[in-house]
């Protein structure tokens, strides 16, 4: 059903919930599909427009730049766990760094990819706290072609149910 499947993480134990219900979309395919995880890496200068209180002026370019290549370094080893505890339960998967904004660069490597599904997890934030910290996984539904399954923490035992 599925040939290429996105899974996009940030480094969180939220995100890592959709492992599970890859695994099953997985399963239910007939030729195991190819799984991407992948990570964005944001350019400290497009965090929200933030300067980090005039720091940002302080910063040489070339420490920005190694600040910035850190960060996919350590994203490029995080991916390269997740892959190996993916093919340990023989799952195809590879991994993808990619530098930009997260939602408008998730939807654009999964239409440049051939990607026809994409698991993201939510944090299942609404009202004023999806409005102030804004949501990833919503902005990629609303803008992605391809369809997207959104998993939230509810099913994965990070949050508590209600009694």
């Amino acid at each position: 059903m599925y040939k290429h499947i996105m899974v996009p993480l940030d480094g969180s134990e939220l995100a890592e919930c959709v492992f599970s219900q890859l695994e099953t979309v997985v399963k239910s395919c007939q030729i195991a599909p190819k799984v991407t995880l992948v990570r964005v890496v944001t350019p400290l200068k497009l965090y929200g427009g933030l300067d980090f209180g005039g720091a940002v002026e302080y910063i040489s370019p070339e420490q920005i730049q190694r600040l910035e290549d850190d960060n996919k370094k350590a994203a490029q080893d995080y991916l390269a766990k997740q892959v190996s505890r993916l093919k340990v339960q023989g799952i195809n998967a590879e991994a993808e760094v990619t530098f930009g904004l997260a939602s408008e660069t998730l939807t654009k490597y999964a239409e440049k990819n051939g990607v026809d599904l994409i698991i993201i997890a939510t944090h299942g934030r609404s009202g004023i706290n999806e409005w102030f910290w804004g949501s990833v996984a919503e902005r990629v539904l609303k803008t992605s072609k391809i369809p997207v399954l959104m998993v939230r923490p509810n099913g994965c035992g990070l949050v508590q149910q209600p009694k």
